[in-house]
């Protein structure tokens, strides 16, 4: 390696991605809730009724995964599947109240997670941080032969702190 391991993007990129993952974890569990299953509360938060290959797009998971967590969500009594009306082949899920109350605390949980992770950068370095991840994310996806429309080049929006 150029500058040898230590020094790696690959490296510190893990390591910042497990520790946020741990800090993710530990602040969900007061909800009540795993990492990944937050996503899907706020998924349907966003908008409610989606069907199970449509969670699964949005999630970018194959279905099996996504309906799995949508099995332990719904035990926990945060949705429920309701087949469609317009066709009953179709599956349906809802967020209960009590999902939509926890969803909506999801998003204190990731805005304080966003200020802990960019502690003292400013918001042009976050921009551009931001920016940097999105163009590695397309590299990446592009070397796996998975081309993620959602990877383009999108203006930033201004958001700050999170």
């Amino acid at each position: 390696m150029k500058d040898g391991f230590d020094k790696s993007i690959g490296l510190r990129l893990q390591h910042a991605a497990r520790l946020q993952r741990a800090l993710a974890a530990r602040r969900l569990q007061e909800l009540g809730l795993f990492p990944g299953q937050e996503t899907v509360l706020k998924l349907l938060f966003d908008m409610d009724g989606r069907t199970m290959s449509e969670l699964a797009g949005a999630l970018r998971v194959r279905p099996p995964t996504a309906s799995k967590t949508v099995g332990r969500l719904a035990a926990q009594g945060l949705l429920v599947r309701k087949a469609s009306d317009a066709d009953a082949r179709l599956v349906r899920v809802h967020l209960t109240d009590e999902g939509r109350t926890r969803a909506g605390a999801i998003d204190e949980i990731w805005d304080s997670l966003e200020d802990t992770m960019t502690g003292g950068i400013d918001g042009k370095d976050r921009k551009r941080l931001r920016k940097l991840l999105r163009r590695i994310e397309k590299n990446l996806s592009a070397k796996l032969g998975a081309e993620d429309p959602d990877l383009d080049e999108q203006p930033d929006e201004v958001e700050e702190p999170a």
